[in-house]
């Protein structure tokens, strides 16, 4: 018996599907819908029909490990300073030409190579290394939906929070359990146009607007943003003039929105790096929008990467790339100056992890014991 049907074979049983007339089964996880006879897998490569049913065949191993700090997710208004355990698996479900982690998220192998990585295992070696978060990210933790679940569950046994990195391809049944067992979330919003999603990521816009509005909305889910400005792509000012005044009227001025840097990657190498002067045109116009909280990412720029108090314009954090500097917040996260408040979930004093990645063997820690 190959391989590949062996995987599924021995896939744990997923939720989220259902037997259509024709015999086929329909995994309801995402949008595509993909329609599945026995021993197909969807075009997320991890999730496949097997009986009368659909498993995951990623569950419990990973791409790998990797202390971070929680600011690269991005996230800069959930526990600053603090150290989070990254963790994916394999596949995406999402076509992206210019993933930046295509390695991971397109990989057809990578998830019979990986070690052996119970929940309980990356709970305890998040608990043991510190770390005040479990970031599900590398690919989209969406495709894992029942192995994350599992993880952020062990997680909060152990008082250790959960931060999905997602593109938001979510199906509307699939929402609600997922978001109950996370505290924040970045948002990719790759585009503002059905035209780029359609031809770059063979998605649809529509889907990822109505996720950020349902965690918005619906949900106490912390919510950051990051859009990844492509040259000649999706980096016009109409268009981001376009989706900053959405995020303002949709989901309000408080949700952060990170405009970061590309540079070539995968099936999109003829593309130039994002200049920085497109990075802060595009911060100048979510600024002028209403947006309260705009960064940029991947570029070293002091001035567009620190917080600022909405009222009074004081510099509440200062940010040089992942490290931290400035820090006038009160102990209940309000501007020392004149008492605004900045949104988001901060503690009384920020963390000290700085830019430093740390990987880490999960084997170390498979036979722990929660204590406690």
């Amino acid at each position: 018996m190959s391989a590949p049907d062996r995987d599924i074979i021995d896939g744990v049983p997923g939720r989220h599907w259902r037997m259509l007339a024709d015999g086929r089964v329909q995994c309801d996880i995402c949008p595509r819908e993909c329609k599945l006879n026995e021993g197909q897998r969807g075009l997320c490569f991890v999730r496949a029909r097997h009986d009368d049913g659909i498993v995951l065949t990623t569950y419990g191993r990973s791409s790998g490990f990797c202390i971070d700090p929680i600011e690269k997710k991005p996230l800069n208004h959930f526990l600053p300073g603090t150290p989070v355990l990254s963790f994916g698996t394999a596949g995406c479900n999402l076509t992206c030409r210019f993933c930046q982690n295509w390695d991971i998220s397109k990989s057809r192998k990578m998830d019979r190579l990986m070690d052996h990585a119970p929940p309980e295992a990356i709970a305890e070696a998040a608990l043991q290394n510190g770390c005040r978060s479990v970031a599900y990210t590398y690919n989209d933790p969406v495709i894992f939906h029942e192995y994350a679940i599992d993880v952020a569950a062990a997680c909060r046994a152990r008082g250790v929070r959960n931060v999905a990195v997602t593109a938001g391809y979510m199906g509307a049944a699939a929402r609600e359990e997922f978001y109950d067992a996370m505290d924040a979330v970045n948002v990719d919003l790759k585009a503002f146009t059905q035209e780029f999603y359609k031809k770059l990521c063979s998605a649809e816009l529509d889907a990822v607007l109505e996720t950020l509005q349902y965690i918005r909305h619906e949900t106490d889910v912390w919510l950051e943003i990051t859009n990844l400005l492509i040259p000649d792509e999706n980096d016009s000012p109409a268009e981001i003039d376009a989706l900053s005044a959405w995020v303002v009227e949709k989901l309000g001025p408080d949700v952060p929105l990170h405009f970061t840097a590309f540079h070539p990657d995968y099936r999109m190498m003829d593309k130039p790096n994002t200049p920085p002067e497109s990075v802060i045109r595009a911060w100048r116009i979510a600024r002028g929008n209403g947006v309260r909280y705009a960064y940029t990412g991947n570029i070293s720029d002091k001035a567009t990467g620190s917080t600022y108090c909405h009222q009074c314009g004081l510099r509440l954090i200062g940010r040089d790339w992942h490290a931290l500097s400035d820090w006038q917040l009160t102990g209940d996260g309000h501007c020392s100056r004149c008492g605004a408040a900045c949104a988001g979930k901060f503690e009384t004093r920020p963390g000290n992890w700085g830019r430093k990645r740390q990987p880490i063997r999960l084997r170390d820690y498979a036979g722990a014991t929660h204590k406690g």
